[in-house]
């Protein structure tokens, strides 16, 4: 089984505020550095367990699409999705959020499951060579702009 690489930050705001930021896929692009876009497919509009969407990414001058297929929707609680191109899944991330006296502890993950045969390839489209160098930095940036974006001032 492939390593998951996990995140984890408080976030003072409740986890139900959180999940709803966070399940609301159009609204990606405001945490997200590499992923700055998504939309739902046709005959989907909520998180729910089946609902599919694209989510459009970029690092520099590269661009790529993947699907997205939601596996887990639990409001406050969780929000996971697997990651496919042409038919094929390579990846899961996922969101765990957990109340705290404060807020909620929220833990972003990502199971890389693609072949080392496949590593290259993906490579030349995303311009990344060391992707969970990436992700943990990126994971990170995420959680810091939902946080900015969610906690009062």
């Amino acid at each position: 089984m492939a390593d998951i690489i996990e995140i984890t930050r408080d976030i003072a705001a409740s986890p139900e505020a959180v999940y709803d930021a966070i399940s609301d896929v159009t609204r990606m692009g405001e945490w997200s550095e590499e992923c700055h876009s998504c939309e739902w497919h046709e005959g989907f509009d909520a998180p729910v367990v089946g609902a599919r969407f694209d989510g459009h990414n970029r690092n520099g001058e590269r661009e790529w699409t993947t699907v997205a297929t939601i596996v887990e929707a639990e409001r406050g609680r969780s929000f996971v999705f697997q990651c496919s191109m042409y038919d094929f899944h390579y990846a899961t991330w996922g969101y765990r959020i957990e109340p705290t006296d404060t807020g909620c502890r929220v833990t972003e993950w990502n199971q890389d499951l693609r072949p080392e045969s496949a590593l290259e390839m993906s490579a030349k489209i995303s311009g990344i060579s060391d992707r969970d160098a990436r992700n943990r930095a990126t994971m990170s940036g995420t959680l810091e702009r939902l946080a900015a974006a969610l906690e009062p001032r």
